[in-house]
């Protein structure tokens, strides 16, 4: 971008030509998404503002962020901002970044639960929080408590919660040696609810994955070294944390791995339904406990 006069319009249009050039995913989006955090406006709304004149500092800021993005870096990780289920959360390098397939989860959750009952729910693998906080929040009389491998995964959920105003219980944990139930010995099967979107690529996916996933996003958020290994230590886990009849597991899978998943389940004891996510593909596997 040289030094002239800049509106609204001459940037999308030479963001979008600029990017497109730069191999970059949804160009006219990417060019959007950054122009309208740096002015502070929706999206759309840009599409009233043609004419405004961008200033001096404006396109500073600007510049430095095409740069970011002509990379490939993700917009939310140049941006530290994603929506996600009506929320705004921080987000940073380091962290996985929600995805809507996630969001749909949510969903799931919320349509299965009235408002009004009080529940205990755990979210194993919380990242920035995502689906703790946007389940808290909709469900204000839960219990909502959070665990996460990732110390700095963490600390960015903690700060979403103080920015949001939200009550969740956040605990450091590891899925396959888990210390939870030594230091909160009263969680013992007494949850309602267990959910967990896992790391659940395999590594042999790397390369077929976007530059934007595959060079930014953290590989401990993203890969696993087995499905069966993955989802086995969550199952044993929501076992020891859920109510004996009638608790339920929320898992996020990969859609090679539904029936995988969904098999491991039934031999836990659980009754176990794919569902898919708006794209058609198996993406949940929902489960209840039916065993004491």
């Amino acid at each position: 971008m040289q030094n002239k006069s800049w509106t609204v319009l001459g940037v999308l249009d030479w963001g979008t030509i600029y990017f497109k050039q730069k191999g970059v995913r949804n160009p006219r989006f990417s060019i959007e998404w950054l122009l309208s955090h740096v002015l502070k406006v929706k999206r759309l709304d840009l599409y009233l503002l043609f004419e405004r004149p961008l200033h001096t500092k404006e396109l500073e800021l600007l510049r430095v962020m095409v740069q970011r993005r002509s990379k490939h870096e993700p917009l939310q990780y140049i941006t530290g901002k994603v929506d996600f289920f009506g929320i705004e959360l921080t987000v940073a390098s380091g962290v996985l970044i929600p995805r809507s397939e996630t969001e749909e989860l949510v969903e799931y959750i919320l349509a299965s639960h009235d408002k009004d009952t009080p529940k205990r729910l755990i979210d194993i693998g919380t990242g920035t929080g995502c689906i703790a906080l946007a389940i808290k929040k909709e469900r204000p009389k839960w219990e909502v408590w959070a665990t996460d491998i990732s110390k700095f995964a963490l600390h960015v959920a903690q700060n979403n919660q103080k920015e949001l105003g939200l009550q969740v219980h956040w605990f450091q944990d590891d899925v396959f040696a888990p210390e939870l139930l030594r230091h909160y010995p009263e969680l013992r099967q007494s949850c309602d609810i267990l959910v967990s979107n896992p790391p659940y690529l395999l590594r042999d996916e790397w390369k077929a994955l976007e530059p934007e996933v595959r060079d930014f996003e953290p590989e401990l958020a993203l890969f696993c070294s087995s499905t069966h290994r993955m989802y086995t230590a969550l199952i044993k886990q929501s076992k020891a944390l859920l109510k004996p009849l009638q608790a339920q597991m929320y898992f996020e899978v990969h859609e090679n791995y539904a029936n995988e998943v969904q098999n491991l389940s039934k031999e836990h004891g659980f009754t176990a339904e794919i569902r898919l996510d708006l794209a058609g593909k198996d993406r949940f596997v929902i489960c209840t406990h039916n065993q004491s």
